[in-house]
């Protein structure tokens, strides 16, 4: 399976990560039917966020993008140990939202983070639908939140 989720992630030169434990009380994926929804996920690495504040001051939109993809990391950690990525028939629908800092407008160029890591990854299944929202604050001043709906075999 030389083709395979994991294989891409191996061309890109990602390993996943462990699943991230829920900061609350949620579960990090739920299987619903045929679909996986992923709780929101921060961009942590090891237990810690690997940045704080918000974008566009203090975060530059370059490194909130390397942000989202970390989220979508740990998006793809969270629905290997729930249902193997090889079973992902189709990423779904992305939601980012991006911790923004008054009259920063740049929120789909940072989400592309996830979504360029699901393209890269899934190939024609990773296209998804998208929304790319702003907002004033996110869990532990995270920069940037992922969540993801995928449909499974």
């Amino acid at each position: 399976m030389s083709n395979g989720p994991h294989a891409k992630l191996a061309e890109l030169g990602l390993t996943l990560p462990e699943v991230v434990p829920p900061v609350a009380s949620y579960v990090p994926a739920v299987q619903s039917g045929q679909h996986v929804y992923v709780s929101g996920q921060l961009p942590m690495a090891e237990g810690k966020l690997l940045a704080t504040g918000k974008v566009g001051n203090g975060v530059s939109a370059e490194q909130a993008k390397d942000l989202a993809q970390r989220c979508a990391l740990n998006a793809l950690a969270a629905i290997d140990a729930l249902v193997g990525l090889e079973n992902v028939v189709k990423v779904v629908k992305l939601t980012g939202f991006v911790a923004s800092a008054p009259g920063f407008t740049g929120q789909p160029g940072v989400i592309n983070g996830a979504s360029d890591l699901f393209g890269a990854v899934f190939g024609e299944a990773g296209r998804h639908a998208r929304s790319a929202v702003g907002v004033a604050e996110l869990p532990l001043d995270a920069p940037v939140e992922v969540e993801v709906i995928v449909e499974v075999a």
